[in-house]
């Protein structure tokens, strides 16, 4: 039997997960709740799936959903994934997946009283570049590493109706809400990070999109190795997006752009130029079936709710050396 997963909420975000699970039909079939039922119809209709809902309670609630996606901005994140768990389903909550660190242990102490599967959807974590990155390190091909840098800056304001511009909606400013994905790169490499810090220029506070839009965050390995994440959503980018990172060993480097597009790895012998892969580049499918998986034998996915409480831990730590109201809520 297919495994029934409800997507509780219908916005951009749904359309591109509902995009990627087309190349998992059968294994997967979709139903999707919005408060407008038309728009739920509308989605089903769009991504073929086999039923819609004009509401959140009535997904969940309903005996043939086996697990339910959480797609809607993080504020309502923790009380979704709470009554999902509390109804015995399986949970995809998309990334920032809550707000503070005591929501993870909530959702995490649910999920063990329920036994059931939580996987925070973290798509970086397997991407193809990710992989790749990983398997270079683990495989010492730069020695010992030394420094890490990842940028990843561009020039995407959001308009004024966006609802990433509510900080309340949000859970915070822009690094907050998508350079997790970036800080979560740099922390799953295989070395975990143990200590960060954060650097934020003065926000411009002009046009539609007033967030905070950049942060250079500071990092320490647990080898003694140091990093840093220079983030923007307000500074131009070649291409609109096309930027550079390195990993330095002491053996060699490990130039990639950031987005995934090639690696060059120069160390021992001749420069070798890798392409990880365009047809899963952004790893939706993979942690789709990562998830699958474990919802049918019961095990801990990849992305589990910890390695996000990682995440979160150096979240927290990048925050709290900034200004003290630089991130509302915490």
């Amino acid at each position: 039997m297919p495994v029934h997963l409800a997507f509780l909420g219908c916005g951009f975000i749904a359309g591109v997960h509902s995009r990627h699970l087309r190349r998992l039909r059968p294994r997967v079939v979709c139903s999707y709740a919005s408060r407008d039922a038309a728009r739920a119809e509308a989605y089903r209709r769009r991504y073929r799936g086999v039923g819609s809902y004009g509401g959140y309670a009535a997904a969940i609630e309903d005996s043939r959903v086996d697990a339910v996606v959480v797609a809607v901005p993080p504020r309502f994140h923790l009380d979704l994934s709470l009554q999902a768990l509390s109804a015995g389903k399986h949970v995809l909550v998309e990334k920032p997946a809550f707000l503070r660190m005591e929501d993870y242990r909530r959702v995490q102490a649910a999920r063990d009283r329920a036994g059931r599967v939580v996987l925070v959807g973290e798509n970086d974590h397997y991407k193809p570049l990710a992989v790749c990155l990983r398997r270079l390190l683990d495989r010492g091909v730069i020695g010992d590493l030394v420094l890490a840098q990842f940028t990843t800056v561009a020039r995407r304001l959001k308009r004024a109706d966006d609802w990433r511009n509510d900080e309340r909606l949000a859970g915070g400013d822009a690094f907050f809400e998508e350079g997790i994905h970036w800080l979560h790169l740099a922390n799953s490499l295989g070395m975990a990070i143990t200590t960060a810090a954060g650097f934020a220029p003065a926000p411009a506070r002009r046009g539609p999109d007033r967030r905070a839009k950049s942060m250079l965050a500071a990092f320490r390995y647990a080898n003694g190795a140091a990093g840093a994440l220079f983030y923007s959503r307000e500074v131009p980018s070649l291409l609109r997006g096309v930027r550079v990172s390195k990993l330095f060993g002491r053996d060699g480097v490990i130039t990639f752009e950031s987005n995934g597009g090639f690696v060059l790895v120069r160390s021992r012998g001749l420069p070798r130029l890798l392409f990880p892969g365009v047809r899963d580049i952004r790893g939706y499918r993979a942690m789709y079936r990562d998830f699958v998986e474990a919802v049918r034998s019961g095990r801990r996915p990849a992305m589990s709710l910890e390695a996000a409480m990682d995440d979160q831990r150096l979240m927290d730590q990048i925050y709290a050396t900034r200004r003290p109201a630089a991130r509302p809520g915490t």
